[in-house]
């Protein structure tokens, strides 16, 4: 599902008021019911793995289980640093950029990033750095966190948190992984998430 001015869902434009993620995972939620699914799984990645997580503790009925990787309950000043090291998406790598660019066109994309990087330091300023930590703390379906441990935008702290904080959750490292460890290390990682969602017994 593409949130509502990401991908295929535009119209409208994106915009990042303080409660966006609360938004996209209100529609992922409505979405979903309205489909007809009265539970299901949900895979997030980095933003997509926010948006999991705020569903996941405020739809509790809706979950089986869960994976989010490249995801986040908190943003600091360092995590701010480091999106402002990478706000001019030249600095990225071909790998990253060139699907974003297809996608968006390079000037679109690079006004959205920056957007979104101004979104983040809003929820720094102006809530603590509170992205979903209350949401975080309901979460009660079967969860697997996955993180690579070269991610550069994703600290280790963050995956330890929501593992710390996700009551029976699975933590798996990957050494050699980035941001984009799903794509780039595809076979690993489908084999630990498929194992995740067919294992019977991680079900509560």
């Amino acid at each position: 599902m593409d949130p509502r001015g990401y991908g295929k869902s535009i119209p409208p434009n994106r915009v990042f008021p303080l409660d966006f993620f609360q938004k996209d995972a209100d529609d992922a939620a409505a979405l979903m019911t309205a489909l007809g699914f009265s539970k299901f799984s949900l895979l997030g990645w980095s933003d997509g793995g926010i948006i999991a997580l705020i569903l996941a503790g405020s739809y509790p009925d809706l979950l089986r289980k869960m994976v989010v990787w490249g995801a986040n309950a908190t943003v600091s000043q360092k995590d701010i640093d480091s999106y402002e090291g990478v706000r001019d998406i030249k600095k990225w790598s071909e790998r990253m950029r060139q699907p974003m660019v297809d996608l968006y066109g390079e000037d679109n994309f690079q006004h959205l990033w920056g957007a979104w990087i101004d979104g983040f330091t809003n929820i720094y300023q102006q809530k603590g750095g509170d992205v979903c930590l209350s949401a975080v703390s309901k979460i009660r379906c079967p969860s697997l966190i996955v993180h690579g441990q070269k991610d550069t935008l994703v600290g280790q702290n963050h995956p330890d948190y929501l593992h710390a904080t996700i009551k029976g959750s699975k933590l798996v490292n990957m050494p050699e992984g980035k941001h984009n460890l799903h794509m780039k290390y595809a076979d690993e990682f489908n084999k630990i998430v498929t194992a995740f969602l067919t294992d019977c017994k991680s079900d509560l």
